[in-house]
């Protein structure tokens, strides 16, 4: 009598060769099906139909609202900060309707009271009207700051190729190779420029410049220009680079000191009312004694 336990051994032993030889051996799969699976992808994971809905709800307002007289759509500032237009629209209509509607919905039971009606109903298109306005704001702040961060990594990035240039290496070359060095977004997108341009087979230089048409970087244009006339004339830019980063340099710790030296003036006021407040306070007891004597 064969024992139980050889029989199970045999089978499981079995039944892995038999998978073994049908992974090997797998036939090819059905045209039919595979081509279904390639035209029909997968739906959309639950994460990202949120943020679809919402790119498509962005897209529609955008569509319908750029066409007011008026309201423009700052596209160059949206593509720095890496924003799409279509949220930056959706931001603000959620905030425009919510600042209009708040004011009168908390007020409505006192509305039902015999409140004047005219009273929320200006607050909510105030707050709608700031609110409607306040992402633009934000936005144009963003981008400011953004071009001021981009300035900087510009004045190293200008180092880093006059040092390439020095070392005799070709102006697309030394563009790539001080690209590489940063790892900052402003090296990222100057990475992705020049990676552009090896796909369009266009010179950096011109990818450069499409990038500052882009996104309004006008420090892109200069080292354009020089590498520009590094190629075509062969001229030694050494000098002329580290030159502009010197002066850009100087340019923003001056753009800082102008806007420190305005901060200090904005704080010039609330300091005087704030001595006002203590000499009242300090002279307010003997007032009052001399006035009851």
């Amino acid at each position: 009598m064969i024992p139980v336990g050889a029989v199970l051994a045999g089978c499981t032993i079995g039944a892995g060769v038999a998978l073994l030889i049908k992974e090997i051996a797998r036939p090819a799969p059905a045209l039919g099906p595979a081509l279904q699976r390639l035209n029909h992808p997968a739906p959309p994971r639950p994460e990202l139909s949120s943020a679809d809905r919402d790119e498509r709800w962005g897209a529609w307002l955008l569509d319908h609202l750029s066409r007011v007289p008026g309201e423009r759509v700052p596209y160059r500032n949206l593509a720095l900060v890496g924003q799409s237009p279509g949220r930056f629209m959706l931001t603000k209509v959620a905030l425009g309707a919510g600042g209009l509607l708040l004011p009168p919905l908390a007020t409505l039971p006192f509305l039902l009271l015999g409140m004047p009606f005219y009273l929320p109903v200006g607050v909510g298109i105030l707050f709608g009207l700031i609110l409607w306005f306040a992402p633009g704001l934000a936005l144009r702040d963003q981008a400011r700051r953004a071009r001021e961060e981009f300035a900087h990594a510009m004045a190293a990035y200008l180092d880093l190729v006059a040092l390439r240039r020095a070392g005799n290496t070709s102006a697309e070359q030394a563009m790539e190779q001080a690209a590489q060095v940063g790892e900052g977004w402003a090296f990222v997108r100057i990475q992705e420029a020049l990676a552009r341009s090896r796909v369009d087979k266009v010179p950096h230089w011109e990818s450069l410049e499409r990038l500052t048409n882009e996104l309004d970087l006008p420090v892109l244009d200069d080292l354009a220009a020089i590498m520009r006339q590094s190629s075509d004339d062969g001229a030694s830019v050494y000098a002329t680079l580290r030159s502009r980063s010197k002066n850009l340099r100087t340019e923003l710790l001056s753009d800082q000191a102008t806007e420190a030296n305005a901060d200090s003036e904005k704080m010039t006021a609330p300091g005087a009312l704030l001595a006002v407040l203590v000499m009242l306070l300090i002279a307010f007891p003997a007032v009052i004694r001399i006035l009851n004597t």
